[in-house]
């Protein structure tokens, strides 16, 4: 790929997050001022980017079509569809994909155990972001004052006995998230059901989705819960590529 092409996406990507001025941008990807406006003149000339009363620079008309376009034909369940199924397969554990919605989580997508032992949850279900692994693992990704926003007052409600209701708890716990890059949900949702969850990113990095295998205590005790970690953290990764995200 030619750098003016690569460079010419990489503006793209940095203008999906908000508007910027020439400055801003050749600061973000270390290329000369003349560089970017070169490069902006003909994202502009195209329809691609939107120069702001205020000398800033948007995304423009034609990559938002274009965007809405692709999301039409494309979205994370049929990203992670393939993805979800593999990580089943190869767990024989209940996998749940879930994305953010509003102020609590919404169960997108589910492969049922091998177990003779069933959840009950469900595609459209919702669930607390406080008291789930999909929920912490996005929570921790978040920046703290959505994340206030969407937990509401304090103490937060208890579901189970270790459900986290503290907030202190609460934020202790979801910065070991953010470290370690997955959460556990230790019996915190359901009394006898724990999981392991890991976040998905989108094209920018933003985390709004996340994955996770779940088991009855019974059937699945912490060792071996912990074991499926890496396959859980590589199939968020998978995911996270199908959506445009890179590591680089």
């Amino acid at each position: 790929m030619s750098s003016s092409v690569q460079r010419a996406l990489h503006i793209l990507v940095e203008l999906s997050s908000g508007p910027l001025t020439i400055s801003e941008l050749g600061r973000r990807l270390d290329v000369h001022r003349t560089t970017s406006l070169r490069l902006l003149r003909t994202l502009e000339e195209e329809r691609f980017v939107r120069r702001t009363e205020d000398g800033r620079y948007r995304i423009g008309p034609l990559m938002a079509a274009l965007s809405h376009e692709a999301l039409e034909g494309f979205d994370l369940r049929t990203a992670a569809y393939e993805h979800v199924r593999a990580l089943g397969s190869a767990t024989g554990h209940t996998v749940h994909l879930a994305a953010l919605d509003g102020d609590s989580i919404v169960y997108l997508d589910k492969v049922e155990s091998r177990q003779s032992i069933r959840m009950y949850s469900y595609v459209g279900a919702r669930a607390p972001l406080h008291a789930t692994g999909v929920g912490k693992a996005i929570l921790a990704h978040l920046d703290p004052q959505e994340r206030e926003t969407l937990l509401g007052t304090p103490p937060y409600r208890g579901y189970a006995p270790n459900t986290r209701t503290d907030p202190d708890d609460l934020a202790a716990d979801l910065a070991r998230i953010a470290e370690q890059g997955w959460a556990l949900d230790d019996f915190e949702h359901e009394e006898f059901i724990h999981c392991v969850a890991a976040p998905i990113k989108g094209v920018t990095g933003k985390v709004d989705a996340a994955v996770s295998v779940s088991a009855p205590e019974v059937t699945l005790d912490r060792q071996g819960l912990l074991g499926l970690v890496g396959e859980l953290t590589s199939t968020a990764e998978a995911i996270s590529e199908e959506l445009g995200w890179s590591r680089t």
